[in-house]
């Protein structure tokens, strides 16, 4: 990608902001799409999108005005032939319009970005073509990256999986990085077993199954990339031709795919008390039943893989005669020596005619194989390398693993021109060619125990092969490496047959990844065209296709994993979307859970997931079709089996274990319901499903212990909670609490720790000079509110002071002093155009904090009540899923700042004075709002110039003592760590393995899985911290109702209850003042 510079630099300190993490969202979806079992790390993002980003500067190196300009720029510098897979993804995108198969990188972000990076507004359609190709470029790399990663059994895309990726692909290597010499991403895998060990049984099994599905693409190579054109050709090739140069490829295929089958499946359903598995039979009953380039490719390449079956099939023998002197079981170890003896004559036939045309090669070796093993044999790779490397004198750069990976082949080759013999050694990454070392040192004691001497080195990605026919020049069987600055060296062999050597392993390496690309493309065609047979619908319920009858998705609206989004559905359809095979989708898990029992019963719901994971193999007919071009009945079998039942199986199993982590109360309540899941967690078999049981076994008996233990849930502070507060109230001496006796600090700490019983103070007088102390007292307690963050308590005081009995009190509020008009002015500010500011402000504080429930409230109602529980599609009424997901995200948003309490002290006084107010008595609310209009009447009469004289009631002195602490603490008072532990009804913070809880359930260790209410614990005391969930008739079941759920009545009612009682108090408070 060399070009001049663009004046425009995307890194710089002025548009780095602008670019930097604007692509990786979209570059997760891209994952999702090649790889949905695969997530990455954000580094890993990062970089692809400084790679993307290096691409698009590319791109506008060519000032493109048109689709055409940015196309002919695609083709000149993207290597052969992901250019035109690139211009193809592009096209169809433009065609598309982004409406039925949108883009996942952002285009409406980009095209703005782009006026400024030409200097020059570009045509919308431009821009999608470009964002197309870089797409395409990050999803290869993506999909590259996860191969990689997959093969070496991890879950997780780290930036130098990338890196080694990428050093292995000779394209993507030449797209970015021509004009670097090396690059380093091969690490040394220190925790990888020596090849030199000796291995056990299992580590062979293992081996062999490694082994077989690697032989297993090579012949898949071999049919859907070399053989199909020959097949497509019938005017160029005939069927005999055909026979001749493929022999039976067909047969070993189908024999490779069945005994790497039966391999897999006796390993799978091996006994856990086995020691290893037992794979004799697996033999025993097989050996009873027994482009650009192309052309180079076809010559050199063609040739070496259609010995690969015969090299396998010869590693195949060796392998059965390990496995039989490790086995330790003598059923097994005779299977073994039976399947040796069937297969005694075939191997001597094959090693007799091998003898005589092959040379004798293990299969392990580089130069018998197409692809590259990165991480067999690591070890012995670096080490002979390493060797090598001390062997020539003279070398320069960085060392030989450090930009290769594996040894291919050596041998002498002669450079035509200074007809200098050459010792060449060749890796896949570089090719060095020495001279041998056999003269004298040059000066008096350098002397070297080298073998060769560096003359030069070519690195592979750089080079081009080409070969040259005999009569072209006066060597014969040469071939000839151009350089890219085109200058070329050619060497020659001393035979055909060495040449063809050379030539294979040099045609391997340059189109290996091209071949890989063509592979993968075919396999992907293929799976498109044949869909996967799932079982009939009249056997398997799940099984029946998606319509607008059973399920509809929210339109032109996806998750930010690309995941369609769930708007309404049969119950049957919903528990198939949460359990789906083909992805994960944790937000649908959470909300489902969340919400089920509006809709469903617990004793349903287990019933429904324990029928989704009994999964019937589909009835295939005998008269399928076993050829022309379709599957083997053992290979969709296996393809069912591997890509449904064992996805849709794991699934299941998350959700039940996230049932009981996060909503054990289900089964609190109904024992029968926990000793069904029991009974169906302890049926599951299979090596896949075992972590899984284990992990929801482990949690069913931590759960039940915390249960019959009744323990309560500890906190560890980094700190002590800060001291009491006292003012000229002292403690026990509860008949003199109120108002003006407590300090106000202490006021608002209790007060908030509280929450369900608000700020009960009441105080009887009608004094001015008193009445002033008193909404000064408040307002200062609500700047304690806004110390704790407890935005419950502040809009609750300015409610409060905001109503007609006390805003109407204009001689009081001109006493108050100015600095503390202007706190309440800015606390009334929050509740303005829709608490914008409040919703500013909690967004940017840490917690803990108490929100303003008022907010989630409304959003509650007019959730519930301006949405239908079901929606009518084609005359069947639907589960409207929507609604139920829109009640979870405010329930999950409550409970996120339930995570952590405050770091204070509960004294008991103080909260049972505040627990024992009644502001009512015994009045209706309409009396006592008459009572306390007409109480500020009293005091305050209308247009009065001069205001009534009252007696003082208190005897106390009215100056506050301030809401510094008296503690000696610096300057704040802000509370950052959690509150002492108290006992609660319901627990939101995290659940290590050793917590309990006496009779509660512990919730949610996310602020993204909400709750539904559990239980009161019979034995909380009437001191317990109110929930927001906790319903003042006691525990009620969360069934259906026709309009809301219990539950969020339940939230409602209590929630109601909290702020119009807080709201009264305040009022009483100020109108008797």
């Amino acid at each position: 990608m060399q070009a001049a510079p663009l004046q425009y630099d995307f890194f710089n300190e002025e548009n780095g902001p602008k670019w930097r993490g604007l692509l990786v969202s979209s570059l997760e979806k891209v994952l999702n799409q090649v790889h949905p079992n695969l997530v990455s790390q954000q580094e890993a993002l990062q970089y692809i999108e400084e790679l993307i980003l290096l691409l698009l500067s590319m791109l506008c190196q060519a000032q493109p005005r048109t689709v055409q300009d940015v196309e002919e720029r695609v083709q000149r510098s993207f290597p052969h032939p992901i250019d035109k897979w690139a211009i193809a993804d592009a096209q169809a995108a433009i065609e598309k319009r982004k409406r039925r198969n949108p883009l996942a990188l952002p285009v409406d972000k980009i095209h703005p970005l782009l006026k400024e990076v030409l200097g020059y507004k570009i045509d919308h359609q431009v821009s999608v073509y470009m964002v197309a190709v870089l797409e395409y470029i990050s999803a290869d790399i993506l999909k590259l990256a996860g191969n990689y990663v997959r093969n070496i059994r991890h879950y997780e895309i780290s930036q130098q999986d990338i890196t080694v990726a990428m050093c292995a692909d000779k394209v993507l290597m030449d797209m970015f990085h021509q004009d670097e010499e090396d690059i380093s991403g091969f690490p040394l895998m220190d925790e990888e077993p020596s090849a030199n060990e000796e291995q056990s049984y299992y580590e062979l099994v293992r081996s062999f199954m490694s082994d077989g599905r690697q032989f297993l693409r090579t012949l898949n190579l071999l049919i859907k990339v070399f053989r199909e054109p020959f097949t497509s050709s019938p005017m160029l090739f005939s069927l005999h031709d055909v026979d001749s140069i493929f022999s039976r490829i067909l047969d070993v295929h189908e024999v490779t795919v069945k005994l790497l089958g039966l391999i897999e499946d006796t390993v799978e359903m091996t006994d856990e008390g086995s020691p290893h598995p037992l794979v004799g039979s697996c033999f025993e009953d097989l050996a009873e039943s027994i482009c650009e380039g192309f052309k180079e490719a076809v010559q050199y390449v063609l040739p070496r893989l259609l010995l690969t079956p015969v090299y396998h099939c010869l590693h195949l023998f060796e392998i059965l005669k390990q496995l039989e002197e490790k086995s330790e079981e003598e059923e097994d170890k005779e299977c073994l020596k039976q399947a040796i003896t069937a297969l005694l004559n075939l191997q001597s036939s094959m090693e007799r005619t091998c003898s005589r045309s092959l040379a004798k090669r293990r299969l392990s070796e580089s130069a018998c194989r197409f692809y590259s093993h990165q991480m067999k044999g690591k070890h012995l790779a670096i080490k002979k390398m390493n060797e090598i490397q001390k062997n020539i004198d003279g070398w320069e750069g960085k060392d030989i693993g450090q930009c290769c990976n594996e040894f291919i082949m050596e041998g002498t080759l002669t450079r035509v021109g200074a007809k200098h013999e050459r010792h060449i050694f060749l890796f896949d990454g570089l090719m060095i060619c020495c001279k041998s070392n056999h003269g004298p040192p040059r000066l008096p004691g350098a002397g070297s125990t080298a073998e060769y001497r560096l003359k030069e080195k070519f690195f592979m990605r750089k080079v081009q092969i080409n070969d040259k026919d005999d009569k072209e020049g006066e060597y014969r069987h040469a071939f000839e490496i151009i350089l890219k600055d085109g200058n070329s060296v050619v060497f020659a062999a001393k035979s055909a047959e060495e040449k063809n050597g050379w030539m294979a392993a040099l045609i391997s390496l340059q189109y290996r990844s091209t071949l890989e690309r063509m592979l993968d493309s075919a396999m992907m065609q293929e799976e498109k065209e044949e869909q996967m047979r799932l079982p009939a619908a009249e056997v398997y319920r799940f099984a029946k296709p998606d319509s607008e009858e059973n399920v509809v998705f929210e339109e032109n609206v996806q998750s930010k994993s690309g995941i369609p989004i769930v708007k309404a559905g049969t119950v049957l359809k919903l528990i198939e979307r949460l359990t789906f095979h083909m992805y994960a989708d944790p937000n649908f898990v959470r909300t489902f859970l969340t919400t089920y029992r509006s809709f469903c019963k617990p004793q349903d719901l287990l019933n429904l997931l324990m029928e989704r994971f009994e999964i019937p193999e589909p009835r295939l007919s005998d008269l399928d079709p076993m050829d022309g071009g379709e599957q083997p009945l053992s290979a969709e079998l296996k393809r069912f089996r591997k890509e449904f039942v064992q996805p849709v199986q794991l699934r299941v199993l998350n959700v039940c274990r996230h049932w009981v982590e996060h909503h054990f109360y289900d089964f609190e309540r109904d024992a029968y319901l926990l000793r069904r899941l029991e009974e169906f967690i302890a049926s599951v078999r299979g090596k896949a499903m075992r972590k899984w049981v284990e992990s929801i076994t482990k949690i069913i008996q931590r759960k039940k212990q915390v249960q019959v233990s009744m323990q309560s849930h500890s906190i560890t502070f980094q700190s002590s909670p800060p001291p009491i507060e006292w003012h000229t109230c002292k403690p026990g001496n509860t008949e003199q609490f109120d108002l003006m006796t407590l300090h106000p600090i202490e006021i608002g700490r209790q007060l908030t720790l509280l929450e369900s019983d608000f700020y009960r103070c009441m105080v009887e007088t009608e004094n001015l000079e008193e009445r002033v102390a008193v909404v000064s007292r408040i307002i200062e307690i609500l700047q304690v509110f806004q110390e704790l963050n407890n935005f419950n308590g502040v809009l609750e005081v300015v409610s409060a002071m905001n109503s007609s009995p006390v805003y109407r009190l204009d001689h009081t509020f001109e006493q108050i002093p100015s600095r503390q008009r202007k706190i309440l002015e800015e606390a009334h500010e929050l509740s303005e155009d829709h608490y914008k500011k409040y919703l500013a402000k909690l967004r940017s504080i840490n917690p803990p904090c108490v929100p303003f429930f008022g907010i989630y409230l409304t959003n509650i109602l007019k959730t519930e009540e301006g949405n239908p529980d079901f929606l009518r599609r084609h005359g069947k009424d639907l589960i409207n899923f929507s609604k139920r997901r829109k009640v979870a995200e405010i329930t999950g948003e409550i409970q996120q700042y339930q995570n952590q309490p405050y770091c204070l002290r509960v004294e008991s006084d103080i909260r049972r004075f505040f627990e024992n107010l009644n502001p009512m008595e015994d009045l209706s609310e309409k009396d006592f709002a008459d009572h306390l209009f007409n109480k500020s009447l009293e005091i305050e009469p209308r247009n009065a110039r001069s205001l009534p004289r009252f007696m003082k009631k208190y005897t106390c002195p009215l100056k506050s003592p301030g809401i510094r602490p008296t503690s000696a603490r610096p300057g704040t008072m802000r509370h950052p760590t959690p509150l002492q532990n108290e006992p609660r009804k319901i627990s939101y913070s995290r659940i290590p393995d050793s917590e309990a809880e006496g009779g509660v359930v512990s919730a949610p260790n996310s602020p993204r899985t909400p709750l539904t209410p559990p239980p009161a614990s019979t034995t909380s005391s009437s001191t317990d911290v109110g929930s927001v969930f906790d319903s003042p008739q006691g525990p009620r079941s969360p069934v259906h109702s026709s309009n809301v759920t219990v539950y969020v009545s339940d939230v409602c009612n209590g929630l109601c209850d909290l702020c119009n009682t807080v709201c009264v108090i305040v009022e009483k408070l100020i109108h008797h003042i």
